[in-house]
């Protein structure tokens, strides 16, 4: 598998808190949000690739399995909102309130 953020593969994202992971994919999540309302599907997809790759470095990574069903479930509802019929009903809103919880925690944690 080629990674986007080679760094973070290697174990550099393990250095990280829960909080600061969640963070840096919520940013990336965002630029694809933002792409999205420029109408770039393509930079908006690219960000959600970079997004799902640091969510998935965050479950591989992640030592307590109270957590593994809430980002399992949270890849399903990404791809299904970027790549899917959006299911869940999902909406721009609901995704930045989401990961603004974790910027803030990331940040009051340092």
């Amino acid at each position: 598998m080629k990674f986007q953020h080679k760094q973070s593969a290697k174990g550099n994202w393990r250095r990280l808190t829960f909080f600061q992971q969640m963070a840096n994919v919520g940013s990336e999540v965002e630029r694809a949000l933002l792409w999205l309302e420029k109408g770039n599907n393509e930079y908006s997809q690219k960000a959600f690739e970079r997004a799902l790759e640091l969510l998935d470095l965050t479950i591989c990574f992640n030592d307590k399995r109270t957590r593994f069903k809430e980002l399992t479930r949270l890849r399903e509802t990404m791809v299904d909102y970027f790549l899917g019929d959006n299911y869940f009903h999902s909406t721009i809103k609901l995704w930045r309130k989401y990961f603004f919880a974790f910027n803030w925690a990331a940040r009051i944690n340092k």
